[in-house]
């Protein structure tokens, strides 16, 4: 072989890694609701598919250790904010929601800053038969003064492109990610689990053996929070590294 041609040979070879390497999976119309496959360059580079969505596959109740939702049961949480105290109530309420065929359990999840009502909002969740809790949107209203300002974050599953993602996998792996929100330009958002040994407490209790999570958003670069769930109990806390690491810690569990 001339040197020309052993050159000219070498160059096709490491365009063609150079081509392979940088090539990542994209959806493609044959892949069912509820499965994406999407990289992002930089340091939260991943590639995701969820669990196959099986319309059939689903049972009645949300019993995940991470997530358990028992109807009656509400979750209350408080933060101090530049602005205030902030209170989150999330209320698993005993209302279904049809969606893509699967009987979902509606969510009430209220937030208050000193004492007045700024975001009031209906989550869809189910389980399936393996155990992990999907996520089927939310109708979501942002409130001043009593009235309504926005309704941004709102998506359901099936409208719009938007397919069901997974708030909580049945067997989180350290490492692991996954898609919670898939709504292209609506709400994209990421979970990666990084522990299933942290150590918690808040007010509520301490607790050990718990799922530690990072979760972001493809929308918004930049903004991270780190959650804990921890068995039989559900999530505790949130915690925001940025913006004076603003701390959601749950403060109680009541039943009715």
């Amino acid at each position: 072989m001339s040197r020309d041609a052993g050159s000219a040979a070498l160059v096709a070879v490491l365009v063609a890694f150079a081509l392979s390497a940088c090539d990542t999976p994209a959806p493609t119309a044959s892949d069912p609701p509820g499965t994406r496959a999407d990289g992002p360059a930089g340091p939260l580079a991943f590639q995701v598919v969820s669990p196959p969505f099986d319309p059939a596959g689903f049972v009645a109740s949300i019993t995940n250790p991470y997530l358990p939702q028992m109807p009656g049961t509400v979750h209350r949480y408080r933060s101090e904010t530049r602005d205030g105290i902030e209170i989150n109530t999330v209320r698993v309420t005993r209302q279904h929601k049809l969606i893509l065929g699967v009987n979902t359990t509606v969510v009430h999840d209220q937030v208050f800053l000193n004492g007045e009502l700024t975001e009031d909002t209906f989550d869809w969740e189910a389980q399936d038969a393996a155990g992990n809790v999907w996520y089927f949107g939310e109708d979501s209203k942002e409130l001043e003064n009593g009235q309504v300002v926005s309704t941004e974050g709102s998506w359901q599953a099936g409208v719009n492109g938007a397919h069901a993602g997974i708030i909580m996998l049945a067997h989180p792996e350290t490492g692991r990610t996954y898609v919670q929100e898939d709504a292209p330009d609506v709400a994209e958002d990421r979970a990666k689990a990084l522990s299933l040994k942290a150590k918690v407490s808040v007010p509520y209790g301490s607790f050990e053996g718990c799922l530690e999570t990072m979760e972001w958003t493809l929308i918004e670069h930049g903004d991270r929070e780190h959650k804990f769930y921890c068995p039989g109990v559900g999530l505790v806390e949130e915690a925001h590294p940025q913006g004076g690491r603003i701390t959601n810690e749950l403060v109680s569990i009541t039943h009715s």
